[in-house]
């Protein structure tokens, strides 16, 4: 299972919810792989508005509906 005894932000959290690899965030939004790995488990971290943008398009490919506020509050 992904993302066992790891402490995970919202998007981390999502991630492992749907058996979604982070390398397909890094694919689909065509991002740093080491950009994702520290917004999936690093709590204090807040990306780019940039950022940001380029990760919601690729979520919602999977889940329209998904909002900024599910995975950070501004």
């Amino acid at each position: 299972m992904l993302g066992i005894r790891k402490k995970r932000t919202p998007l981390g959290e999502w991630l492992d919810k749907k058996g979604i690899l982070q390398e397909w965030i890094v694919k689909e939004a065509k991002l740093n792989k080491f950009t994702i790995s520290k917004l999936a488990n690093k709590t204090d971290l807040m990306p780019s508005g940039r950022t940001m943008k380029k990760i919601l398009q690729a979520v919602r490919k999977i889940d329209p509906n998904i909002k900024q506020d599910d995975f950070w509050r501004m």
